[in-house]
């Protein structure tokens, strides 16, 4: 069910990740990002999920809504493995009992099925490494952090407060609208809609009565949100004061030695690339 979705959820709890510095914790997640795509073996991935398990460990985040994260990409981890198992290989083909799995120009290869458990692995670490960010950090923390981060920008002109609310709202409201959806779907069922059976077509065509009530309850959403901003006399950026200044810790000192011995790691190993091959 999509209400089972936890990116963009906040999991209030009191543990070490959670009183971090946002913006330590913002660019931790960049970092991490980096060395999963400077991870070109398998080897390279084990101080990565060494990583993440410390992280979930002193988060206090229960694994199961971590990994419930992955439910919303499951259709794109089977489709990106299909396509790069029939189309990304180059090496032997895989045989089977004297068969060879090759069709036109479409063929099953060692290599394609390595590469395709490489991908998967390599995107469902980045969206729980994500997922992790969202879960430990509040709201109005990641909009706090953003803004900070992107402060030089002002010098330009750049909205960086309006830019940052803008990413602060978005994030907040994809739970909301999971749960919206999933309201939606349970009452057209019950009034006999079926979204389960029939072709591609008319599972689309079954979807229409859902995106309707789905929009129309987002805007609605959209404009209480700008009335009780307007409400409260908000004018965006200028002549706002901080109630909660973002200070630095011990606990930030620590996870930036953590993140840079993993990115050691990672460097060394992608340095090592061809004796590991």
């Amino acid at each position: 069910m999509l209400k089972d979705v936890t990116f963009g959820s906040y999991y209030p709890a009191r543990s070490f990740v959670h009183s971090m510095d946002p913006r330590f914790k913002i660019l931790a997640v960049i970092a991490y990002i980096v060395f999963i795509f400077l991870a070109k073996t398998f080897y390279a991935f084990l101080p990565l999920l060494a990583f993440l398990a410390v992280a979930v460990a002193a988060s206090r985040v229960p694994l199961k809504s971590v990994l419930r994260s992955i439910k919303g990409i499951i259709f794109l981890l089977v489709f990106m493995a299909v396509v790069h198992v029939f189309l990304g290989g180059n090496g032997d083909v895989v045989e089977i009992s004297g068969v060879k799995l090759q069709f036109w120009i479409f063929s099953i290869t060692y290599s394609g099925l390595i590469g395709a458990l490489f991908l998967m692995c390599r995107l469902t670490m980045l969206v729980m490494g994500t997922c992790i960010l969202t879960l430990t950090t509040a709201p109005m923390e990641l909009t706090e952090g953003i803004e900070r981060l992107l402060a030089p920008l002002k010098y330009v002109k750049f909205p960086v407060h309006e830019l940052a609310l803008i990413m602060s709202i978005a994030l907040r409201f994809i739970p909301t609208l999971m749960e919206e959806t999933d309201r939606i779907v349970n009452a057209q069922k019950s009034r006999g809609a079926d979204f389960e059976s029939g072709n591609l077509v008319k599972r689309v065509k079954a979807m229409v009565p859902v995106l309707i009530p789905l929009l129309v309850g987002a805007f609605r959403r959209a404009e209480e949100l700008g009335d009780a901003m307007d409400s409260r006399c908000y004018s965006g950026a200028k002549g706002r004061t901080k109630y909660k200044k973002l200070r630095l810790t011990y606990r930030d000192a620590v996870g930036f030695i953590v993140i840079s011995a993993v990115g050691a790691a990672v460097i060394v190993m992608y340095c090592m690339l061809p004796a590991l091959l």
